[in-house]
């Protein structure tokens, strides 16, 4: 396969497997990617990750940028040699962090004034400069920095982000220098039907490797997101490759994927294990509970990872009431292990036809 082709091996019931060719390796989809926000997963090792079975990790440029410097991973070889990960590497634009900031941020034609989290120093990001920064980076994926508005954002808030995020992204295509990094475009619009339809013309007039669906799991209706969801794949080519930004809960993951969705992210996993709770087959634990004070059996039966391989949930739930930081990294184990299992137990059940029972037979709940 040539650098960034990708290949639709199966497909079943709407949903697909693939294989995205990357210059660190070939990505097996659908597939969850852990998020390593300031170049590391919390509380996990590459090594870790690799033996999880990750096979893309987030990174992302805003927090990069000032911490420690694009120019200082640069000097060490890029975030690949920086963060000791030879796999594939994704770096977000940096926009969903900015727009975060709320009030702090002022948007203009030109790209977005705020006020560093480091420093309280004034800073104004640009298109060219998030992709500028991304390339220092040397990720093999990067993003468009497009507007993230609000779930509660009204029609002219949202009409005037899809615009902004056209532009935005046409600028940053025509930055672009580096050619062995994928480009994605972003789709915006909320939940507004004809904005997300205005949006993903746009976005596909301009022209990109693959496409991100953004703008949704930020507070709306889950019955709407999930609407949004679905028309919004279905506006996207069927030979590129389609990114839910943002969305890490099980049954959330399998909708998406059900609807014709390749990849997805979130820090759900590893923020879950701080606060003591566990992903599972039956639903999702919260280890502080004294019920599982004198449990002997691993957080989940059906699951390979080192956590529930070799300690209870009784001693997991001494080391989260007790902050213990192995608790922490066991349970964020366990939790990424558990995303990346069931995309890879999607994609094994889309290739042999039977994924409309494998969805049949997953909780409606985690």
């Amino acid at each position: 396969m040539n650098q960034f082709d990708f290949n639709i091996v199966s497909s079943d019931c709407g949903a697909r497997a693939g294989v995205l060719a990357a210059p660190h390796g070939d990505i097996e989809t659908p597939c969850f990617m852990p998020v390593g926000t300031r170049a590391t997963v919390k509380t996990l090792s590459p090594r870790d990750l690799a033996e999880a079975g990750a096979q893309v990790v987030l990174a992302n440029a805003y927090h990069l940028f000032f911490r420690p410097g694009t120019a200082t991973v640069a000097s060490l070889g890029g975030l690949h040699a920086f963060m000791s990960w030879d796999g594939p590497l994704l770096t977000d634009s940096g926009g969903y962090q900015v727009f975060s900031l709320g009030p702090a941020a002022r948007v203009f034609a030109g790209g977005v004034e705020f006020k560093s989290v480091y420093d309280g120093a004034r800073h104004f990001f640009t298109p060219e400069l998030s992709v500028r920064v991304q390339e220092q980076l040397g990720a093999d994926i990067i993003m468009c920095l497009d507007e993230c508005p609000p779930a509660q954002a009204g029609p002219g808030e949202l009409q005037r982000a899809v615009q902004r995020t056209a532009a935005w992204a046409a600028r940053c295509r025509k930055e672009q220098q580096r050619q062995d990094q994928m480009l994605m475009g972003i789709v915006q619009g909320g939940t507004n039907e004809k904005l997300r339809r205005e949006s993903a013309e746009r976005i596909l007039e301009i022209g990109f490797g693959g496409y991100a669906i953004g703008g949704l799991s930020v507070g709306e209706e889950r019955s709407a997101m999930l609407e949004a969801l679905v028309l919004t794949a279905g506006l996207l080519p069927a030979d590129r490759p389609r990114y839910f930004m943002g969305l890490g809960d099980p049954a959330g993951i399998l909708a998406a994927i059900s609807a014709g969705v390749d990849m997805f992210d979130c820090v759900l996993p590893t923020r879950l294990a701080r606060h003591g709770s566990a992903f599972t087959a039956s639903g999702r634990l919260n280890l502080r509970g004294a019920v599982f004070a004198r449990q002997d059996g691993p957080l989940d039966a059906g699951c390979r990872c080192y956590a529930c391989q070799n300690f209870s949930r009784a001693y997991i739930r001494h080391l989260v009431t007790q902050k213990e930081l192995l608790g922490l990294q066991l349970l964020s184990l366990h939790n990424v292990t558990f995303l990346l299992d069931l995309t890879r137990k999607a994609r094994q059940a889309i290739i042999q036809g039977r994924f409309q029972d494998f969805m049949k037979s997953a909780p409606a709940e985690y």
